[in-house]
């Protein structure tokens, strides 16, 4: 008996950009950003934007930005939406196209399979310095950092401390990442 041999579409940037709504597309596979988060993880989103906001003011990086989701164009076929990112650098497109500083990605029970796997591949690959993978039903905060190795390696850190990101030469962070809970 022969096996049938499944054939998927292979989307792109120009296929994408067409779509109406919100969409991510990973290795030319679609994947539906709606319904929209959660409030919890929105509040989330925008409470980390402020931590990250205020720390780069004190730290005087005018260079690098904290913002919610835009749209991050890796490759032709894999454009990601982060939940949140530092980048640091002059966006001169209508989408990102170098890597952030920092991304986090804010775990929902539809996208924490992705979160955890494919966007974790995808991000380690660009050399994404610090990934933040952010549990709301467990409050817990996880940081992947790239090893000399280029390989994200867990941070052990105490969450109610500060933790200094470098994100540049130029510029470094400290923020108290627990603040996200109050």
């Amino acid at each position: 008996m022969e096996s049938a041999v499944r054939i998927l579409p292979h989307h792109t940037y120009d296929d994408w950009k067409e779509w109406k709504d919100r969409w991510e597309l990973i290795d030319g596979v679609p994947y539906a950003m709606s319904p929209a988060p959660v409030p919890l993880h929105q509040f989330i989103a925008t409470d980390l934007v402020a931590e990250f906001r205020e720390s780069l003011k004190n730290a005087n990086c005018s260079g690098c930005k904290a913002t919610i989701y835009l749209d991050y164009k890796v490759a032709d076929d894999t454009i990601l939406q982060p939940d949140v990112l530092i980048l640091c650098g002059k966006i001169t497109r209508k989408f990102l196209d170098f890597p952030p500083a920092l991304v986090v990605e804010i775990l929902s029970p539809s996208t924490a399979l992705k979160d955890r796997n494919n966007k974790f591949l995808v991000y380690q690959t660009q050399r994404i310095p610090y990934y933040l993978i952010i549990d709301p039903d467990k409050a817990t905060i996880e940081i992947y950092k790239l090893n000399q190795e280029q390989k994200y390696s867990p941070e052990n850190f105490d969450p109610a401390l500060p933790y200094h990101f470098t994100l540049t030469d130029a510029c470094g962070i400290s923020v108290v990442l627990n603040n996200i809970w109050q």
